[in-house]
C-alpha cells in the first residue's frame, strides 16, 4: 500500500508539472518566473525573496489549490469559486462557501495575480502568501474555526505530510501552505492576446475595426485608461465608483481595511484581460455583461459623497459604446487554459 501510494505522488507530480508547462526534469531548480505570454512585463513580475519559486512547489500548490479537504466538510476547495474552466472565476454574482452559505462580494480572478501587492477587493492581504490563506478560516467559505483546526486535518494525510517534508524540508505549517498555494497562483497567466497583438504592432489583422476604434475611445473619450492602465489594465489602486451605495447598506470596502475616510467604499481596480470571460461584474456581481458595465460608466457611476473625481459623465453614442467592448473582448489571451484538477490526490 505504501508503495502504491509513492507511485501515485510522483505520477500526479509528474502530470502536474506537465499541465502548468514545466519541465519534470528541472522540478528541483528554482524558476525566477514562467515564461510569460507576450505583452506581459517581465520585469513587473514579483516573486518574494522568502519563497523562491521551484516546479515542485507549484505542483504541491495546485494539489492544494483543488484539494475539497482543505474544507471542514470537504465540499469547498479554492478552485471552487476558482475555477479553471471560467478563466478561475465561479460565474456568481457572490461566491457560495460551506453549508451553501454565500457571502457578499463576487470571486476576483486569479488571473495574474503574480503582478498584485494588495489582494482581495479591499486589499486587506498584503501579499498573495496572505490572500492564499485567508479564506480557510473565514465562516462562511472554507469553514475552519482557526488554523490549528485546519493543520490537524492536513496532518492526518499522509501524502500531504511527505511532500511538504520533500518541498520544504519542514512539517505542515500554514505558512507553508501559503507559499505553496501562492507559488501555484503565480503560474496563472493571461497575455498574448489579439489586443496585445494589434497593440503592440504585430499584427494590424488582430482586431475588427470596431475594436481598433474602441482601443482609442478607451484611452481616451471613455477615460477607461485612467484606472484600467498598463500591461495589466489596472492601476493597483482602490476607486469608490458608487457601486452598493443604491442599497441601504453599502459595502464600504477600503475603509474597513484602513480606516482613511478617502477608502470610504472604495474597491480595487481589477485587471480587464480575460474580462468578458469573468462575468459577472463589479464586486458584488450586479452586472451580467459588459453593455450593462459600459453604460454604468457612460452615466457616472452612482452618486455619493466618496465617489472618485475621475467618474464623469461620458456622452458616448451607441456605436462608441459598441466599440468600446469589442476591444474589451480583444482582452482575451492565453496563458492559463492548460492548468487542470489533478486526477489524485495524496492519501
Amino acid at each position: 500500500m505504501r508503495k502504491r501510494m509513492s507511485i501515485v505522488l510522483v505520477a500526479s507530480l509528474v502530470n502536474g508539472l506537465v499541465a502548468i508547462g514545466i519541465s519534470a526534469a528541472a522540478s528541483k531548480d528554482k524558476v525566477s518566473a514562467p515564461t510569460l505570454p507576450f505583452g506581459l512585463d517581465q520585469d513587473a513580475y514579483t516573486v518574494p525573496a522568502d519563497n523562491p519559486m521551484t516546479a515542485e512547489k507549484i505542483e504541491l500548490g495546485r494539489l492544494l489549490f483543488f484539494d475539497k479537504r482543505l474544507s471542514r466538510n470537504n465540499t469547498i476547495a479554492c478552485a471552487t469559486c476558482h475555477m479553471p474552466a471560467l478563466a478561475f472565476t465561479d460565474g456568481q454574482p457572490v461566491s457560495m462557501g460551506i453549508h451553501r452559505q454565500q457571502g457578499t462580494r463576487s470571486a476576483p480572478a486569479s488571473i495574474n495575480r503574480a503582478f498584485s501587492k494588495a489582494q482581495f477587493w479591499d486589499g486587506r492581504a498584503a501579499t498573495l502568501e496572505d490572500q492564499s490563506i485567508g479564506p480557510f478560516v473565514n465562516p462562511i467559505e472554507h469553514g475552519f474555526v482557526d488554523y490549528n483546526e485546519m493543520l490537524a486535518k492536513l496532518n492526518t494525510i499522509e501524502g500531504y505530510k511527505k511532500l511538504f517534508k520533500q518541498v520544504f524540508g519542514t512539517e505542515i505549517t500554514i505558512k507553508e501552505v501559503g507559499k505553496a498555494i501562492a507559488s501555484f497562483q503565480r503560474t496563472i497567466l493571461s497575455g498574448n492576446s489579439p489586443g496585445d497583438r494589434y497593440d503592440f504592432g504585430v499584427d494590424e489583422m488582430a482586431v475588427s475595426d470596431s475594436a481598433k476604434r474602441g482601443i482609442v475611445l478607451f484611452r481616451e473619450k471613455a477615460r477607461c485608461a485612467r484606472c484600467h492602465s498598463g500591461f495589466n489594465f489596472t492601476d493597483e489602486k482602490f476607486h469608490n465608483i458608487g457601486i452598493g451605495w443604491d442599497t441601504d447598506r453599502p459595502d464600504i470596502g477600503r475603509y474597513v481595511v484602513t480606516k482613511d475616510p478617502d477608502d470610504m467604499g472604495a474597491f480595487k481596480t481589477p485587471t480587464l484581460r480575460e474580462i468578458s470571460r469573468t462575468a459577472p461584474y463589479m464586486h458584488d456581481g450586479r452586472f451580467g455583461t459588459l453593455e450593462e458595465v459600459v453604460e454604468f460608466y457612460n452615466k457616472a457611476g452612482i452618486k455619493n459623497p466618496f465617489q472618485d473625481n475621475l467618474i464623469i459623465p461620458l456622452e458616448l453614442t451607441a456605436q462608441e459604446k459598441k466599440d468600446l467592448v469589442a476591444f474589451l473582448r480583444s482582452l482575451n489571451g492565453e496563458g492559463w487554459q492548460q492548468i487542470a484538477a489533478p486526477t489524485e490526490f495524496p492519501q
